[in-house]
């Protein structure tokens, strides 16, 4: 299953959007992103997706798609693994220089994502690529 391009882009931009204005004025904010992400995440169905679907003018089966797996891949990296979720806990724990630096990792990667290159899909690429070496080797 796909994921029509534009609802990709909207999702990268709310959370940019959200991680901006949690940086700038209220750090509770990035709970936003995070509770999409791991709803995302529990359901396999995004919120911000599944709401912006109705602002698509075509059939989205007439839009560039984007693969789903690889976006539930992403998701995982930004939401649980390395960004937004570690970037909340430190700024509650008081780790302030921690929370700023995976907030800003976090928003680079979704700003990058929307000018075209997904360093998600990169990552995801290469362990695909390792696992089908170390699986080609051992056989």
């Amino acid at each position: 299953m796909s994921i029509p391009k534009p609802l990709v882009q909207l999702n990268q931009l709310f959370i940019v959007i959200t991680v901006l204005i949690a940086l700038l004025a209220a750090k509770w904010l990035l709970l936003l992103p995070f509770l999409v992400g791991v709803v995302t995440l529990a359901t396999k169905r995004n919120p911000v997706i599944m709401a912006g679907k109705k602002l698509l003018k075509k059939p989205a089966s007439s839009y560039q798609m984007e693969d789903r797996d690889q976006q539930l891949f992403n998701q995982w990296i930004a939401t649980i693994c390395i960004c937004i979720g570690v970037a909340f806990i430190s700024f509650l724990m008081g780790y302030t220089l921690v929370g700023y630096v995976f907030s800003i990792m976090v928003l680079l990667a979704a700003g990058v994502a929307l000018m075209g290159y997904c360093i998600g899909c990169t990552i995801r690429y290469r362990y695909m690529m390792w696992k089908y070496k170390r699986k080609k080797h051992a056989a």
